[in-house]
């Protein structure tokens, strides 16, 4: 009967097995094979390497989304760990429980030191099984005896689990000395459960007790404020850039965990082999014939028993190998899904930033289609080439800060940012670019009503020259000199646009629409001269000689009362004064003259009054000096 159970439950095991060992093909009976000590060690090491490489899954939740599969991932991490510590203890159970059934000479070539050893660990294990079936023996029997007869009984119960953890101490350490030297003949300086020992240290005790139950997650991960929705340019780049990185390191998790599972998939592939093998021989024993032969009966049990115990072992192992790679695949699909959400956010931001792109060409189109609008008007309406020049620069600078005021408001991810930005940058500017700043605020003054146009006379800092170019920052001159300054010297000056709010050099030009300045020219008469005598003939040879261009100076006065209402007609006449100096009678003769003609002006005026000295005995000139540029004041 009882041969007939094993017989049943072998065969419930072989059709049970395929689906188990996902695709496992038996091999041909063999003896069981034991994993290699060094790819157990290596499974673990990489466990462990995997798991503390998780730390950067915790960097990538900034978002209350990713905490579900964050914490997901906490908890069957912890049970992967604590699986693969459960696989390598119970395959180093199972390789020293085969090593003490092997002969000695088999595991270690007739090494007596090994036999002593292992008969010892032989008889600690008996003494331990004697003990702990009288210990169980005398707590059935507590349990029984009233309460005032259960001392002396106790009293045995504590001696007897004394006795039982000093054998097992005993135990412990023969059994490490075993596997000690059992492998120093293959070159091996530690046993494989000291190193799982070692490795065990390196993680914490609620993961390598080698427990299969669910231990808690060691990882509590912090409250996080919902995320908020990136309404800017720049934030949703740096929103993509983080989610792209997000992704390549989801990936990096994902290839670390299939490298994971495909060591582990390696480590039970011959477990599977060898638990195919132990069915195919308990199949093969089903299939002899029934017996009544008590001795054969006898075999048969003592075979099957065989069987039963080195199955018990190696489904022992496997279990938790098998458990790993289902919480692998497990946490392989939290990954994936992980993965695929940062996907959709990521492509539904690219999106927004996309149309957040065309919105901001659009707009930047439309103030370009504007500006278009603008030129051609002000080539259609404005005539005067100095408002036209005017208008198209205002329409550059107003195209230019609205551009950049679009493009800021567009970046920026609130309004409050923008203004900060726009702040920061305005002082940063502001301090390096001070002189720069104030030249082109000073351009502005130097085009204004009474500003400067190309082709205007101006005098800055003792500098007189014409304009040659009015820039942004700076202003150019060409510099002149000669006779009545009428003549390029051939040198061009730049001047800051910033000297307009300088109080020294000062910038001194030629009232709008006129081409006249004054000149002035003094003469000193011998003191016997007649003083109302002089007055007259200097009158009437300043007359005689500026008649010829009284039409134009009057058409310059009109200029002038024109663009200055508060300019009479008498202003811009010749003006004489005669005074009695140290060295005879010194006249001064103040007159306006045309740019152009200033030198021939001159030249008449001069002819004029040496005519009229020499008509007049009596008026004598001492000397004379050489007409002079000089304000009319």
């Amino acid at each position: 009967m009882r041969i007939g159970i094993r017989k049943a439950a072998f065969a419930v095991l072989a059709v049970v097995l395929p689906a188990f060992s996902q695709g496992g093909t038996p091999n041909p009976a063999s003896a069981p094979t034991s994993v290699d000590a060094g790819k157990i060690v290596q499974f673990l090491s990489a466990t462990i390497s995997w798991y503390r490489q998780r730390a950067s899954e915790q960097k990538l939740a900034n978002e209350p989304a990713d905490l579900t599969y964050l914490q997901e991932n906490a908890r069957v991490a912890d049970q992967i760990v604590q699986q693969a510590f459960e696989f390598a203890r119970s395959e180093a159970q199972r390789q020293s429980q085969r090593h003490a059934t092997q002969p000695a000479t088999q595991s270690t070539g007739g090494n007596t030191q090994y036999q002593r050893l292992n008969q010892a660990l032989q008889n600690i294990g008996q003494q331990i099984q004697q003990t702990q079936t009288e210990l169980e023996s005398n707590r059935e029997k507590l349990a029984r005896t009233p309460a005032s007869k259960r001392r002396p009984i106790q009293a045995q119960v504590d001696e007897l689990q004394s006795e039982l953890g000093l054998l097992n101490a005993r135990r412990d350490a023969l059994q490490t000395m075993t596997e000690f030297v059992s492998s120093s003949g293959k070159g091996t300086q530690i046993g494989l459960r000291s190193q799982i020992d070692e490795l065990a240290r390196s993680v914490p005790p609620a993961l390598s007790g080698g427990s299969s139950s669910t231990q808690p997650s060691s990882y509590t991960p912090p409250a996080l404020p919902a995320k908020s929705q990136p309404n800017g340019i720049w934030a949703l780049i740096s929103d993509l850039l983080h989610l792209s990185s997000k992704v390549r390191s989801i990936n990096g998790e994902l290839s670390a965990t299939e490298g994971l599972r495909k060591t582990a998939d390696s480590l039970r592939a011959p477990l599977v082999s060898d638990l195919g093998n132990l069915i195919q021989q308990g199949n093969q024993l089903f299939a002899a014939a029934d017996t009544s032969d008590p001795a054969a009966l006898a075999q048969e049990t003592q075979q099957l028993d065989a069987l039963t115990g080195q199955f018990k072992q190696i489904t022992g192992t496997l279990l938790p190998l098998s458990k790993v790679g289902v919480l692998i695949g497990i946490y392989q699909t939290t990954l994936n899904n992980w993965r695929d959400s940062v996907h959709d956010e990521e492509h539904d931001e690219l999106r927004q930033l996309l149309l957040r792109l065309a919105l901001l060409a659009i707009l930047i189109g439309f103030i370009i289609g504007i500006g278009e609008i603008w030129r051609r008007a002000t080539f259609r309406y404005v005539h005067d080439t100095r408002r036209r020049y005017q208008f198209l620069l205002l329409r550059r600078i107003v195209l230019w800060v609205t551009i950049l005021i679009i493009i800021i408001l567009t970046f920026a991810s609130q309004l409050g940012s923008a203004v900060t930005f726009a702040g920061l940058i305005t002082a940063g500017i502001a301090v390096a670019m001070q002189n720069v700043i104030t030249s082109i605020v000073g351009y502005f003054f130097l085009i204004g009503k009474y500003g400067l146009r190309v082709g205007d006379r101006v005098q800055i800092a003792g500098v007189t020259g014409e304009v040659v170019d009015i820039g942004l920052v700076r202003i150019h001159l060409m510099e002149l000199g000669g006779p009545a300054d009428s003549q390029p010297t051939g040198r061009v000056v730049a001047f800051s646009n910033s000297v307009v709010f300088q109080a020294g050099p000062g910038i001194f030009k030629q009232i709008p629409g006129t081409n006249f300045i004054w000149h002035e020219l003094k003469l000193t008469l011998a003191t016997e001269t007649d003083y109302h005598q002089a007055r007259e003939r200097i009158t009437q040879a300043v007359d005689s000689a500026l008649g010829n261009y009284r039409d134009a100076i009057a058409a310059q006065r009109r200029l002038v009362e024109r663009n200055l209402s508060t300019v009479t007609a008498t202003e811009l006449q010749p003006k004489i004064r005669l005074h009695y100096g140290a060295t005879g009678i010194e006249a001064t003769i103040r007159y306006p003259v045309e740019i152009g003609k200033a030198a021939e002006i001159d030249e008449h005026l001069m002819r004029e009054l040496i005519a009229a000295f020499e008509r007049e005995p009596r008026m004598k000139l001492i000397s004379a000096e050489i007409p002079t540029t000089k304000s009319a004041g």
